[in-house]
């Protein structure tokens, strides 16, 4: 069997990867009046007086609500909510496993930005945290940004800005490797959906000036017709030089590639055209933009891609289970970037300047560090910015 069949007959067996399990034993008569009525008419009344208290009385500030509305679910596209729900479970397995965060997966059946917006704060006082999931770009924008306006725990698109920490990280070492300062180098981007325009922000927050975007329209610059509201946004950020053209014009003379975009796309020829010491992540999954033996054929110095079979794998997992555990912790009232950018660094510390290499520039996803260093950042980062509560 191919690890997709044997996904499938596990998934068979498994009839779902999460269960809900108590807390508290219920064996006898008073453990029943103690954990449900007549004992626990008394939490119900401190939390109606002191609205904080459901932090301290239920299980909320270690519970994580993991949506989609199933458009974008993993390289699959629009399949349905409940098509992403396999998704969705496992994403709550890993929250569990890597920062002993519980999870719930909840599938919305709708496509309409406002009644996904209301269907999500009107069940938010459930949880400690919102992660929001597998959602089509633009929409995932401005529902992200509508949720962060109404609710007072942390809204936070893992496809987004978990992916940007990682990739962040992943680059701050990787110049460690090739001895360039983030400040001087020339950033492409192919892909300005959700992922590219997120690792995009990211890096001009951590230094980056010069960055080129680029999408199937091409190099996206300010007056191009037929960009979303955030892609115009980006335009004004970007490409400085006002330059024009494809993918291959964009990589000449370019020191980071980063692909979020599709498989085999980018030819050896591209890559020979960067700067020496070219840093190449392609992540489009599971087929890379190029693979990392051309691209290393080709010049590249550091390759990094999607996929656990290849050195340097870039996986939002080093950095969501810690980035919530640190904002629940603290009680955050949202995920800011200077969270966002403490996380980064923190995943990036944790490989040595001994162990750096140009095949070793992320922490391996078991290394058990991960969600503490990342909690523990993100916490000295919420208490510093003023958002952390407790």
């Amino acid at each position: 069997m191919n690890i997709r069949e044997e996904s499938l007959k596990k998934h068979y067996e498994w009839q779902g990867k999460i269960e809900v399990v108590s807390r508290t034993p219920i064996t006898n008569s008073e453990e029943l009046s103690l954990a449900y009525t007549p004992g626990v008419a008394e939490p119900c009344l401190e939390i109606q007086k002191d609205y904080d208290k459901s932090f301290k009385l239920t299980r909320r500030s270690n519970l994580v609500a993991v949506i989609t509305d199933g458009t974008a679910v993993l390289g699959l596209g629009d399949i349905g909510a409940e098509a992403g729900m396999p998704v969705m479970e496992g994403k709550c397995a890993l929250f569990k496993e890597f920062a002993d965060v519980d999870a719930f997966p909840l599938c919305v059946r709708s496509k309409d930005v406002d009644e996904i917006v209301r269907t999500i704060y009107l069940i938010s006082g459930s949880f400690g945290g919102i992660n929001l999931e597998d959602i089509a770009a633009p929409r995932c924008f401005e529902i992200e940004r509508k949720l962060k306006e109404i609710c007072d725990i942390p809204v936070f698109h893992d496809d987004q800005h978990g992916t940007a920490v990682v990739v962040a990280a992943a680059m701050l070492n990787a110049l460690k490797v090739v001895k360039k300062n983030i400040e001087d180098i020339k950033v492409v981007i192919n892909g300005a959906g959700s992922a590219g325009i997120a690792i995009g922000k990211h890096m001009l927050k951590m230094g980056v000036k010069n960055l080129t975007m680029v999408d199937r329209c091409g190099i996206i610059c300010e007056g191009m017709d037929g960009l979303n509201s955030e892609q115009e946004y980006m335009a004004t950020l970007t490409n400085r030089e006002h330059k024009t053209g494809v993918l291959a014009d964009a990589m000449v003379g370019a020191d980071v590639f980063v692909g979020v975009s599709a498989p085999n796309i980018v030819s050896e020829e591209m890559v020979k055209s960067m700067n020496s010491g070219a840093i190449v992540f392609s992540m489009a999954n599971p087929t890379p933009e190029i693979m990392p033996d051309a691209a290393k054929h080709a010049g590249a110095a550091i390759v990094g891609t999607g996929r656990s079979d290849f050195p340097n794998q870039i996986n939002n997992v080093l950095a969501f289970p810690g980035i919530f555990r640190g904002a629940l912790d603290c009680r955050a009232k949202e995920i800011n970037e200077e969270m966002k950018a403490a996380a980064s660094y923190a995943i990036a510390s944790l490989v040595s300047d001994e162990e750096l290499s140009e095949e070793y520039i992320l922490p391996k996803a078991f290394d058990k560090r991960i969600g503490k260093t990342v909690a523990q950042a993100v916490m000295d980062a919420a208490r510093k910015t003023g958002v952390a509560r407790i």
